[in-house]
């Protein structure tokens, strides 16, 4: 496969051609040097098999963000550290440098100083104007800045330097944000000015290191900070005249949603921007990297087959399965724990100001704590429910050696998620269904499909560990009006045991309550969602919302925030607003989607035996798939 061949960049030799590209992880130490959590991560990664790492938003200066810095000295040895970790296992290593689209100086006196509400905006104000304001002189010593941590770097035994050419770069090569009439704005030269003089400083100051450049193309949907589609070619080919060894292909930003950068599963189809990338390639020699939506090792060679990119980059499926590579290379690509591109854990994450991690993958973030160990003494396992927490904990039982049966109650497994696939755009979701069924299926685990387990069935099997992952059920109060036959339930109306027509209010804004609006909407349906808090979906991703509401507008769906439900009659929904006005929303259907509680399952006759009894998933606490995972890893993994 061409994806595992090796690839030679700037005279460096990479084993092969698959990139972690740089991603912001809240990894790294508040000084922004390389902590022990940040340096496992990406240790993970290499050992997973990965031929090149982009360590992403390394600063130059100081910020008060929590990203990487190499600003001092002293910084240097948590980066060599990093560095020859990753080595260790044949992973070259990339420092992506890049600068604020503010003055750093200037905020970080403010921040010192305890001035908060100046601090935002003063922030405010420089990520709408600073790329205009900012002095010939002080781009000038950006420049000298990003050149000293760039030898800091080289120092610390980085294999390459990756402009990020986003953020004050690409503000600055923006048709869109600069509005500069000097000699660094107006033209296409006087834009892309900046960059070029900043390639050939880091040339003269780093010559034997390879220098990569993020090459952010703003498209006419998407993107403000970054260099037109149209003139893409053209600056690529001044990029290579003046000494970048390889361009990384991707959709600017600068939007205020990173959706655009790291779209949800639906937003954007796989591979999105390789036709991009392949028209960047014609106009250059250099090799050519992208990302986008590339999941599985089929897709990835089928990019570097049409000749349109050299490396591919694999953010968020490195995330949820580390050991892409080394799966690959093996013949196991079926093995992969394949992303499903929810955003939860990583953009979300990201924009929430939480480290980053997977939905999939309990270990992310926690590569140090969270290993499967082989079980000293195997034991014989049972697991009581087959959704994403009972699917996770037999996995993980069997991988440590126990023999484990599994009981699901349904003819099939996965649970929630099987319902959870049903809203527009959601279908990829069905994908961590079948990595766990798979998963489960190969580790040798037992299935009892269609048996719901009792105190009885499971005592035959004479267990010395029952995980308990029955789940939760969906919660409706008691409304005057509930029991009327024109209201649903909407977990059964997703799952299709009930159907609904016409004019529909849904009663619960939340996750639940919103997607299950917008598919039926989707279907024709006149929808009014109506919600007791003042504003609606709670618990919808940052970079899935803006989808959703556009999809509201499409669709005409009404919002009722504010809104109490004090009963329920045939032909309408009665409502009291925050001013206790009675508000009546006519419909056909009112579909109640309040929220879910745990589902019991009597132990007391397994306790009595002795036999060692663990909850997990919404059985344990009602919350997401994340909790889930995690809880049904944690448990397993401590037998």
């Amino acid at each position: 496969m061409k994806i595992l061949e090796p690839i030679t960049v700037g005279g460096v030799t990479f084993k092969n051609r698959i990139m972690f590209p740089p991603l912001s992880t809240g990894y790294e130490a508040k000084d922004g040097s390389i902590s022990a959590q940040s340096r496992a991560f990406y240790t993970r990664l290499a050992r997973g098999g990965v031929g090149y790492i982009v360590l992403g938003d390394v600063a130059p200066v100081r910020t008060f963000t929590r990203i990487p810095k190499l600003f001092d000295d002293s910084q240097i040895e948590s980066f060599r550290l990093l560095a020859d970790s990753v080595h260790a296992y044949g992973a070259k290593l990339g420092l992506q440098i890049f600068h604020p689209e503010y003055d750093c100086d200037a905020i970080n006196a403010l921040f010192a100083s305890g001035e908060i509400d100046q601090v935002r905006t003063r922030l405010h104000h420089d990520m709408e104007f600073f790329v205009n304001e900012v002095s010939e002189a002080a781009l000038m010593q950006v420049i000298e800045r990003i050149c000293e941590c760039a030898v800091r770097a080289q120092k610390a035994g980085a294999d390459a330097i990756q402009v990020h050419g986003d953020r004050l770069v690409g503000v600055l090569c923006s048709t869109k944000m600069n509005q500069r009439t000097d000699k660094f704005g107006g033209s296409l030269e006087n834009r892309t000015r900046f960059a070029l003089l900043l390639v050939r400083a880091l040339k003269k100051s780093v010559p034997d290191m390879i220098l990569d450049y993020k090459f952010p193309v703003v498209t006419p949907a998407r993107g403000k900070g970054g260099i037109d589609e149209a003139d893409a070619p053209a600056f690529a080919k001044w990029l290579q005249d003046a000494g970048v060894d390889m361009l990384h292909v991707a959709q600017a930003n600068h939007t205020g949603n990173m959706a655009d950068t790291i779209p949800p599963m639906g937003v954007q189809p796989y591979c999105f921007f390789v036709d991009i990338a392949g028209a960047v390639k014609q106009a250059v020699s250099i090799p050519v990297s992208t990302a986008g939506r590339i999941i599985d090792p089929v897709m990835a060679e089928n990019v570097l087959q049409s000749g349109k990119a050299d490396m591919v980059g694999l953010g968020r499926p490195l995330l949820a399965d580390p050991d892409w590579a080394n799966k690959t290379a093996a013949g196991k690509a079926d093995d992969i724990r394949r992303c499903i591109s929810c955003n939860k854990g990583c953009t979300d994450n990201i924009q929430n100001r939480a480290f980053i991690a997977c939905v999939l993958n309990a270990e992310n973030g926690y590569e140090d704590t969270r290993l499967i160990t082989p079980a000293i003494t195997p034991k014989n396992v049972v697991v009581i429910g087959g959704g994403p927490a009972g699917l996770e904990a037999a996995r993980v039982a069997a991988i440590k050696g126990h023999s484990v049966t599994l009981f699901e109650k349904e003819t099939e497994l996965g649970g929630q998620l099987n319902i959870a696939g049903v809203p527009p755009r959601k279908k990829e979701t069905y994908r961590a269904v079948e990595n766990l069924v798979h998963a489960v299926s190969t580790q040798g685990v037992t299935l009892r499909l269609h048996e719901a387990a009792t105190s009885g069935s499971v005592l035959a099997l004479t267990p010395d560990a029952v995980i308990v992952a029955v789940g939760a059920s969906s919660f409706t109060p008691a409304i005057p009006g509930v029991d009327g036959p024109n209201v649903c339930d909407a977990w059964k109306v997703l799952a299709g045991e009930q159907e609904v027509h016409g004019r529909v209010a849904v009663v619960g804004g939340g996750l639940v309550g919103c997607e299950t609006a917008e598919y039926l909407a989707a279907q024709g349906c006149k929808v009014s969602v109506v919600e007791m808090r003042n504003q609606i979906a709670n618990g919808v991703g940052s970079t899935v919302l803006p989808t959703l509401l556009e999809n509201y507008r499409t669709y005409g769906v009404e919002q009722y925030t504010g809104h109490k439900v004090p009963s329920i009659a045939m032909g309408e929904l009665i409502c009291e607003d925050k001013d206790n006005n009675v508000v009546k929303i006519p419909c056909d259907y009112v579909v109640m989607a309040i929220g879910a509680r745990p589902v019991t399952f009597d132990t007391a006759a397994l306790s009595d035996k002795g036999i060692e009894i663990v909850k997990i998933g919404d059985c344990r606490e009602v919350a997401d798939i994340s909790h889930a995972i995690k809880t049904g890893y944690d448990a397993a993994n401590a037998l």
